[in-house]
């Protein structure tokens, strides 16, 4: 009788139960499918990472810049022989003077002479004219001008990312592991540099019975992660120079969720005007990480 018991509240649980976890499942499968969605609108949109056009270095003094030849930094597809002005590059600032009839906006005023933000000092001082827009931006003790063009033909390129299939497996708990004070720690670029970034300590977690850290980068542990990471499937099915992958910050318990489904392609994938990190060596997974984007066909072959 005993026996009978157990087998039939089994199966009550399994009927009450399993619908439940089904549903579970397929809202978790939605959320995911949400994010890729609103993730490829942002790639897609007219000054998102598709649009990058031109990313030009400064040379200390003057930089002429303009549309056709005769120009230091030359952009592209433009009216020509159209100059626009010069950037004034001096003692690590940047100021740009322009031409009158160039009818270039900065910060949505018409101005002939400005100092410039450069994207490191917040929110970059943006120069456009007709389908282009630019700035200014800092890598290590160089400044460049970062060019996009809103009719860029790679917005129309990119019809979808490929990503592995869903699956909660994925979803993995993990703790914080907090380093005695707040590290200083270089991050390789793909320009050959290291940039010095913040990181508060790494998240150990359990994957099929075998425990691994991640490096994360925050400026405290109170906010959300960045996590530049590798793995075994890095050159096949994903980008060769490993993927990117943001985290909730942790609970009163210092733990978390590292959602690998939301595991994102660099800027570098889609255009070659990019500067992404890459991940450190202590961020080599030594498993195939099946969840989050692959690699899209046409592109991270610059």
């Amino acid at each position: 009788m005993a026996q009978r018991s157990i087998a039939l509240f089994v199966i009550f649980w399994f009927l009450i139960a399993c619908p439940k976890n089904e549903h579970a499942l397929e809202n978790y499968k939605a959320q995911i499918e949400h994010w890729q969605q609103k993730r490829l609108a942002r790639l897609k949109s007219a000054e998102g990472w598709l649009s990058l056009a031109g990313l030009f270095w400064l040379k200390e003094g003057e930089n002429t810049f303009g549309f056709g030849p005769g120009h230091n930094i030359q952009f592209p597809d433009g009216e020509s022989n159209l100059r626009l002005g010069s950037f004034i590059l001096q003692q690590g600032k940047v100021k740009v003077r322009l031409n009158p009839e160039a009818r270039v906006l900065v910060d949505s005023a018409r101005l002939l002479e400005s100092d410039l933000r450069n994207d490191l000092q917040g929110k970059p001082t943006l120069m456009e004219r007709g389908r282009y827009l630019w700035y200014v931006i800092k890598r290590g003790d160089r400044f460049g001008i970062r060019l996009k063009d809103r009719q860029s033909p790679n917005i129309a390129k990119l019809k979808n990312i490929p990503c592995f299939p869903v699956a909660p497996v994925w979803h993995v708990k993990a703790q914080f592991v907090a380093y005695d004070f707040i590290k200083t720690v270089p991050v390789p670029t793909v320009l050959g540099t290291n940039a010095p970034s913040k990181s508060p300590g790494e998240l150990q977690f359990t994957i099929n019975g075998q425990t691994f850290r991640l490096q994360a980068l925050a400026e405290s542990p109170n906010e959300p992660f960045f996590i530049i990471f590798s793995d075994e499937t890095n050159g096949q099915e994903t980008y060769g120079a490993g993927r990117f992958i943001y985290i909730d910050p942790t609970d009163t318990n210092g733990q978390t969720y590292i959602d690998f489904n939301k595991a994102y392609n660099p800027p570098c994938v889609f255009t070659e005007f990019a500067t992404c990190p890459l991940p450190p060596p202590q961020n080599h997974l030594p498993i195939r990480v099946t969840a989050g984007e692959k690699l899209p066909e046409g592109f991270g072959e610059h």
